[in-house]
């Protein structure tokens, strides 16, 4: 696993990572911070959706500062380290982890969960130790699957779901050589779209198109791009509808459906 930097663009490594043992286990941890006169961004890696670690960041919220945005994703590790038979697993995990976040979190925190961007054909590194590997061919599909999975049910607990994987399926050329990881020009995407979509649920009309840089032509020309929050949720004004099968087809017994949320314009 890559050693991350002690500080960078003034945020600061609080827990884990370099500051304790580096290695690729589901027990590894990293915590990062940025603080401001106005602002308190906390970044917690996880290997687990549902975990005692999970537990311990929920009693965070539970405790102390109350968050007015989280933004969320757990996939990879959950459906590959932990059992050949994911799925039931994987499912109750994001039942209970959906439960207790909505009962330690305000109602008006906004939620945004990620769907999972594509896994490549050949996949290394990293997460896939030696004793997963038979697994890389497969994991490219079970992504799609966790995602409609996490997706459905995300949804059905009245959060936002922003749909990373649609977004990247035509920008495959900005993943890096191990199948996993993407490269800054990725990134700078997925921070506006994040950024976009919370814009669009709390009714803030931003000053300027967001736009990426970097996008390439006809492999010469480098182009700027508009970024949209194209999520197939409508932020932050979805009444939640589960129908019968799906719940069924889900296994998982899900709330009943919540009044629309309202943001205050900011």
């Amino acid at each position: 696993i890559c050693s991350p930097p002690r500080f960078f663009e003034q945020d600061c490594l609080v827990e884990g990572g370099c500051l304790g043992q580096m290695h690729n286990g589901t027990e590894y941890k990293e915590v990062r911070q940025f603080q401001s006169a106005h602002h308190l961004v906390r970044f917690y890696f996880v290997t687990c959706i549902y975990s005692h670690y999970m537990k311990s960041i929920l009693e965070d919220f539970r405790h102390g500062l109350k968050p007015d945005l989280v933004f969320v994703n757990s996939c990879v590790w959950d459906i590959s380290r932990y059992s050949c038979s994911w799925v039931d697993d994987y499912k109750e995990n994001l039942r209970k982890f959906f439960d207790e976040l909505r009962e330690a979190l305000p109602e008006e925190t906004l939620v945004v969960w990620n769907l999972t961007m594509p896994l490549g054909e050949r996949i290394k590194g990293g997460f896939l130790v030696p004793e997963i590997e038979h697994k890389a061919p497969q994991l490219r599909y079970d992504v799609i699957e966790a995602n409609f999975y996490s997706g459905t049910l995300a949804d059905a607990y009245g959060m936002d779901v922003l749909d990373l994987h649609f977004q990247f399926r035509f920008s495959l050329h900005h993943r890096m050589k191990d199948g996993v990881h993407w490269n800054a020009v990725a990134h700078r995407k997925i921070t506006s779209l994040l950024l976009q979509h919370a814009a669009e649920a709390w009714g803030v009309i931003l000053p300027c198109p967001v736009t990426v840089y970097g996008e390439r032509k006809s492999g010469v020309t480098h182009t700027c791009r508009k970024i949209f929050c194209t999520s197939r949720i409508k932020c932050g004004l979805l009444v939640s509808k589960l129908s019968a099968g799906t719940e069924q087809l889900l296994n998982v017994k899900v709330p009943a459906p919540q009044p629309c949320r309202q943001y205050p314009p900011v």
